[in-house]
C-alpha cells in the first residue's frame, strides 16, 4: 500500500491538482513536498495538527517534508476565510512565533540527517525587489482568474485590499522558489487553501515547464460540518501553557459518538482495522473509543507521561478513583481560604470576568465539595478544605479543578 492508499483510507485527502499522476508518483517515487505555516500565533493549534499528522505520513513513507515557516508571508496575512484583514504583525512578534513552532514540530516531524528541512519565506520575500516580482511571476497570474478564487470571494461585500490581495502570489512564489532550490513538487495543505495551492502548480508548469502537483487535506469538523478545535477558552492550542494536557485530553474523550472514528483515523497512527473496530462500538461502549481517542492523541501531543497523568485525573474525578495529584490544581494563600469564591475563580482565569462568574454561580453551575453553589458573594472558609489543604471545585458538568493552599 503506497502512501497515496493510507492518506485516501485514513481520510485526509480532499482535493488534488492531478490525481492519476499523482497516485502513480507516490507509488513509484519518493518526492519532497512542502507544506507552509503562517507563525499568526505562538502555539500550534489542532488545525495545524492534521497538516502535521499528514506529513508525518508521507515521512514515515521516505518522502522528505519541507516545513515552510511564513516568515514573509505572516507580514501580509492571508485572506482565506477571514470576514475583514488580518492584524499586521511586528517582525519581532513572527521571529518569536517561528521559534515555538520549530519546538513543537520536531514532536512530530524527524529533522535529524536530512530527513526534512526547515526553511522561512522571510528568506526570499522580504528581498524581493518588487519590478523583478511583476516581470518574472506577473504574466503567469491573471486578475479574473483571482478574482474568481473562493478564497477573495468572502470578501466582496466589506472590501479586498490589494495588500492581501497579493497574498496568493506571495504563496505561489514560495512553491516556485522551493522546487528550484529543493527539487519540492508537491504542495500539501488545508482545503481552505486550495485556491494559493493552484497557483504555485501552474506558476511552475507555466513558467518552468516542469511537473508540479497540489493535494489538499480536510479541515477537522464534525460529523455535522462545524469545525473542531474551539473550546470556551478560545482554540486548542498544543502548547500546555495555553491548553493543559488534561484540557486536551478531555477535549478529546468528549467529542461526539459520531466524530470518533474521524478522528481516530486522522489523528492517530492506529491501525484502521483497529480504528473501524473502534469507530463502530455503540451506546455506552463508544466511551471505551473515545479513552482511546483521548490517550492516543494526547500522547502524540504531549508525551505519554503527560497522557497517563490526564487519564489518571479522569478516573479519579469521573470513574470514582482516589488520586487527585493529577487534576488540574490552583494554587492560593493561607489568606485566600476566607476568599470570596468569585474572586478567586476570576483572578486564576476560571471565569473571563466576574460577571460571567456571577451568571454561572446563579445558574448552579459551580460546585464546591459536593455542594450546589448559588450565592454570588459565597466565601470560602478553612473548615471547607481537606487535610492536604485542598478543595474540589466544579464547574459545569465536567471541568474540575482543586485549590491548593501553598
Amino acid at each position: 500500500m503506497s502512501v497515496y492508499d493510507v492518506l485516501v483510507d485514513r481520510g485526509f485527502v480532499k482535493q488534488m491538482s492531478h490525481e492519476e499522476e499523482i497516485k502513480e508518483l507516490l507509488a513509484k517515487e519518493k518526492i519532497t513536498f512542502y507544506i507552509g505555516f503562517d507563525p499568526t500565533a505562538d502555539s500550534l493549534h489542532v488545525g495545524h495538527f492534521i497538516a502535521l499528522m499528514m506529513m508525518a505520513h508521507m515521512q514515515q513513507a521516505g518522502h522528505r517534508p519541507i516545513v515552510l515557516l511564513g516568515g514573509g508571508t505572516g507580514m501580509v496575512g492571508d485572506p482565506s476565510g477571514k470576514d475583514e484583514m488580518r492584524k499586521m504583525l511586528t517582525p519581532e512578534f513572527i521571529n518569536h512565533n517561528i521559534e515555538c513552532f520549530k519546538k513543537q514540530m520536531s514532536r512530530f516531524i524527524d529533522f535529524s540527517e536530512g530527513k526534512a528541512i526547515i526553511a522561512n519565506n522571510a528568506d526570499w520575500l522580504l528581498n524581493l525587489n518588487y519590478v523583478n516580482l511583476l516581470r518574472e511571476v506577473g504574466p503567469h497570474f491573471t486578475v479574473n482568474r483571482m478574482l474568481a478564487a473562493e478564497c477573495y470571494k468572502k470578501r466582496w461585500d466589506k472590501g479586498l485590499t490589494f495588500f492581501e490581495f497579493n497574498y496568493m502570489i506571495m504563496q505561489s512564489y514560495d512553491f516556485w522558489k522551493l522546487h528550484k532550490d529543493y527539487g519540492c513538487i508537491m504542495e500539501l495543505g488545508g482545503d481552505d487553501q486550495w485556491s494559493n495551492m493552484i497557483g504555485g502548480v501552474e506558476l511552475i508548469r507555466r513558467k518552468d515547464q516542469q511537473p508540479a502537483y497540489c493535494m489538499t487535506c480536510k479541515l477537522l469538523t464534525t460529523s455535522d460540518g462545524r469545525k473542531m478545535g474551539k473550546t470556551e477558552k478560545g482554540a486548542l492550542w498544543l502548547d500546555p501553557e495555553k491548553t493543559s494536557p488534561y484540557d486536551f485530553y478531555q477535549y478529546w474523550r468528549n467529542v461526539g459518538d459520531g466524530d470518533v472514528e474521524n478522528c481516530l483515523a486522522l489523528l492517530t497512527f492506529l491501525p484502521m482495522d483497529e480504528v473501524r473496530r473502534l469507530g463502530a462500538l455503540k451506546d455506552a461502549a463508544i466511551n471505551e473509543a473515545k479513552k482511546v481517542l483521548a490517550f492516543e492523541v494526547t500522547k502524540l501531543v504531549h508525551g505519554e507521561a503527560e497522557a497517563i497523568k490526564a487519564e489518571q485525573a479522569t478516573a479519579a474525578l469521573f470513574g470514582g478513583g482516589v488520586d487527585m495529584s493529577n487534576v488540574p490544581t490552583i494554587e492560593i494563600t493561607a489568606e485566600q481560604m476566607s476568599s470570596k469564591l468569585i474572586d478567586v475563580l476570576t483572578a486564576n482565569k476560571i471565569f473571563s470576568s466576574k460577571r460571567e462568574a456571577r451568571t454561572m454561580i446563579s445558574q448552579g453551575a459551580v460546585t464546591v465539595k459536593e455542594s450546589v453553589v448559588k450565592e454570588p458573594e459565597f466565601a470560602l472558609a478553612p473548615e471547607m478544605f481537606d487535610e492536604e489543604k485542598a478543595l474540589l471545585i466544579r464547574k459545569g458538568k465536567k471541568k474540575f479543578f482543586r485549590l491548593i493552599v501553598r
